[in-house]
């Protein structure tokens, strides 16, 4: 790896969510960041403008081999065909190492706590709703970065209308872990979520959105909701949660 090389990955790196070099050496650049616990390593191949990456973490590694079109090395390294895909592929990686890494509970606990410093007078009452409005808020950011900011249906990438629903809702859940896991619900519009949250719609175990019979042909055709419609992708980290909206939210 030449010096042009290796100021090129490292440029690229900063401009994608990993401005903190750890370690730079032929034939190695090793990238984090402090928005995130994960490290990535980028090597140049052997092949002409083409790289090889390396993830430290082996969630954000199965999720890009599912989400992305990319060919894998023996070693479990991705194979970067070009400069371009590598800016794409690092970004990509950025968004999941911020929404999967196990920050959110520490950043929970940091809001709330700033947030109450500032809110008097504060009773059981007052913590609750603090507690709830500021997990709300971590809950949608680690969704638009594990969507890439689009809805998980429709596509829609307008963050205006796009809401953090709930599979299992904020008070059914055990723990605060339940609460904040990107896996516990979904980015959608505005009126998906709205009928997510009512229980009118659901998806099964393979993504496809299933109606509640309480929504009748006209309402179906009204709201543009048809047969085909489902997640761009599902993983069994989503399966428990969405068992437990079919259960008892989903409205028979």
């Amino acid at each position: 790896m030449n010096t042009l090389e290796r100021a090129l990955i490292e440029k690229v790196g900063r401009e994608n969510g990993w401005e903190n070099v750890i370690e730079s050496y032929d034939p190695i650049v090793v990238l984090a960041s402090a928005r995130h616990q994960a490290q990535l390593s980028v090597t140049p191949s052997t092949t002409a403008s083409s790289f090889l990456l390396q993830i430290s973490s082996d969630l954000i590694h199965q999720e890009l081999i599912r989400s992305l079109n990319i060919t894998v090395q023996e070693g479990s390294r991705i194979i970067v065909p070009n400069i371009d895909q590598l800016a794409r592929l690092l970004h990509r990686t950025a968004e999941l190492a911020q929404s999967l890494q196990k920050l959110a509970i520490q950043t929970y606990a940091d809001r709330v706590k700033e947030a109450l410093e500032r809110t008097l007078p504060n009773n059981t009452e007052v913590e609750r709703l603090v507690k709830q409005r500021v997990g709300q808020d971590i809950f949608r950011e680690a969704l638009l970065d594990y969507w890439a900011g689009a809805c998980a249906v429709t596509r829609i990438d307008l963050p205006e209308v796009l809401r953090a629903s709930h599979a299992k809702p904020w008070a059914d859940c055990d723990s605060d872990e339940e609460r904040l896991d990107v896996f516990n619900g979904f980015l959608l519009s505005a009126n998906l979520d709205a009928l997510f949250d009512r229980g009118l719609i659901s998806f099964d175990v393979t993504g496809k959105m299933i109606f509640s019979p309480k929504l009748s042909p006209p309402h179906l055709s009204n709201l543009q909701l048809e047969d085909g419609l489902s997640l761009r992708w599902l993983t069994p980290e989503h399966e428990p949660y969405l068992a437990w909206h079919r259960l008892k939210i989903f409205q028979m």
